[in-house]
């Protein structure tokens, strides 16, 4: 998550969410959604770190499904 990729980060939110057994349409929707709103957030700023992606991913996804937003905001910290 090194960058501001929308493709790497749609992989990665479906990844997350086949998981943890959300259903593949219901992912699909608000992993587009959670993505374009959270890119379009962030055009604003001139530089923007994984961690300012981080918290807004985290913040759209909470919108539409919590454990999700929890399990990739926690990405990398779960043993």
């Amino acid at each position: 998550m090194s960058t501001l990729n929308p493709k790497t980060l749609t992989k990665e939110l479906k990844i997350d969410a086949k998981a943890i057994g959300i259903p593949p349409g219901a992912a699909e929707e608000f992993i587009k959604r959670t993505v374009a709103d959270a890119i379009a957030a962030l055009e604003k700023k001139p530089i923007v770190t994984d961690q300012d992606l981080k918290k807004a991913v985290v913040k759209e996804l909470k919108k539409y499904n919590a454990d999700l937003a929890y399990v990739y905001g926690n990405r990398d910290k779960i043993i």
